[in-house]
């Protein structure tokens, strides 16, 4: 007899707790294989094929494409030829390029309703999910309407299980001093999205009284807002077009407003002579082989200075109150994409030659621009490089990629009047600037960085003592 499993948006790992369906690549009443992938979403990090868990007949799709999903949320159905055995092989929900291995049972069978548990005014209510795992209600949303979130009325009671799965969401919350209890989920089933905590802190900011009577937010339906913003928006313009906040350009945002809110940062520049930095790079190329690229060189230069000043090479853990102070280098570089701001990490760039720097740049550069990236090349960097010279800028003061401690900033490079051995020259002059999480060093560090950076840049031959 066949068996109907569902099969849920599966953890993407890195952070990430929803994804958007961009493309499906199966139909309702297709023949699937283990592991075959099934849908295309695009995460906040990258696009990405999700292969199914289940082999069988697709019985039903959840969300057209376009749809937000959270992780945990129902992507379709599979009728299997007979239930799964403990012991049979089958895959996890992973995603493709990252192996499989042997499912949990919980992923192979649906799990029958939770018994509600009973509040003191005898009201039923569901109860929390085990092990990330949202319970399967008996009353599933029509299939006419796959995907769509809709808000619940704010929880009335203060004590029990609060229907969370992100470990995200409640870090941010219990950092925050949100109680998750006051308030009422967007997602599927009442579910508490990173949303939802973030716009009951932006109802905080804007009303600090709420933090004296936070049972004021029960009452608040759907994601909590601030009466202030609300009246902003009845009097703003009616004109203007709305964007949503999702993708890239949402996570872009979370991180900057994350890195401003908790990084305590400061910014030092210098001018620098880089022509004799590009008259080396024109001799190494001049020589024949691999073309070095100047970013290259500019990441060599950053790795030794890194070896000289490590505490730019950390982070800071505020709950255990230590400065992490790190090993490896993992260099990102902020890349401009159609999709928008992102940035690739090169691995262990302190062990890496000019030619190695040159070849890594280029391959995650072009797999930037084809949106092949994965998340683990889009994460763990330690030490950012952001060359907005491209964009024929001379400085900027850049927003440290949290949860890194510095990020070094390159301008364009064009000829200025410059006084060189004496007299007045013309030479490739260029802005460098350094910022910086003023908690793991004083501005003496972050000096002595930027000035051992500008020195090399001068004079490339400073480096011959590092290679």
């Amino acid at each position: 007899m066949a068996q109907v499993l569902e099969f849920r948006l599966p953890d993407l790992g890195e952070g990430l707790t929803e994804a958007e369906i961009v493309r499906w690549l199966v139909q309702v009443g297709d023949v699937v294989a283990v592991d075959q992938p099934v849908v295309e979403v695009e995460t906040a990090k990258a696009m990405v094929e999700v292969p199914c868990p289940y082999g069988g007949v697709i019985t039903a799709r959840f969300g057209e494409e376009g749809t937000e999903l959270p992780v945990g949320a129902p992507l379709l159905t599979v009728a299997v030829g007979a239930p799964a055995e403990p012991g049979e092989e089958s895959s996890g929900n992973v995603l493709v390029g990252y192996g499989t291995t042997a499912a949990p049972a919980r992923r192979r069978r649906v799990r029958p309703a939770q018994p509600a548990a009973q509040p003191a005014n005898g009201a039923p209510r569901e109860a929390e999910p085990v092990g990330g795992e949202m319970p399967v209600s008996t009353a599933r949303r029509p299939a006419s309407a796959p995907g769509r979130t809709h808000r619940v009325a704010a929880p009335e009671h203060h004590d029990g299980p609060v229907p969370v799965i992100s470990p995200l969401v409640r870090r941010l919350a219990r950092e925050n001093g949100v109680d998750l209890r006051q308030l009422a989920g967007s997602g599927p089933d009442g579910l508490i999205l990173r949303a939802d905590v973030e716009g009951a802190l932006r109802a905080m900011t804007a009303r600090p009284e709420a933090l004296a009577a936070p049972a004021d937010m029960a009452a608040v339906s759907g994601p909590v807002t601030s009466a202030p913003s609300a009246a902003v928006r009845t009097t703003a313009p009616t004109g203007g077009t709305r964007i949503p906040l999702k993708g890239v350009r949402g996570a872009v945002a979370d991180k900057l407003s994350r890195s401003r809110r908790e990084i305590p940062d400061a910014t030092c520049w210098v001018d620098a002579d880089a022509t004799e930095l590009l008259r080396a790079r024109a001799a190494m190329n001049a020589a024949g082989g691999t073309k070095i690229s100047l970013l290259a060189l500019l990441a060599r230069i950053c790795t030794a200075a890194l070896a000289r000043y490590p505490e730019l090479n950390s982070t800071v853990d505020m709950d255990a109150r230590e400065i992490v102070r790190l090993d490896d280098v993992h260099l990102g570089f902020a890349a401009q994409t159609e999709r928008g701001l992102v940035v690739p990490v090169v691995r262990d760039a302190h062990t890496r030659d000019a030619e190695s720097l040159t070849a890594e740049f280029a391959r995650l550069t072009e797999a930037a621009r084809a949106a092949t990236l994965t998340p683990g090349e889009l994460t763990g960097g330690t030490f950012t490089l952001n060359n907005y010279g491209v964009f024929g800028v001379d400085g900027s003061t850049p927003i440290i990629n949290h949860p890194e401690a510095a990020m070094l900033g390159v301008g364009r490079i064009v000829p200025k009047p410059w006084v060189h051995e004496g007299e007045l020259a013309v030479r490739q002059v260029v802005q460098l600037s350094l910022t910086f999480d003023h908690r793991v060093c004083d501005g003496g560090t972050a000096g002595g960085f930027l000035r051992y950076v500008a020195d090399c840049v001068e004079q490339p031959a400073v480096l011959l003592r590092t290679l």
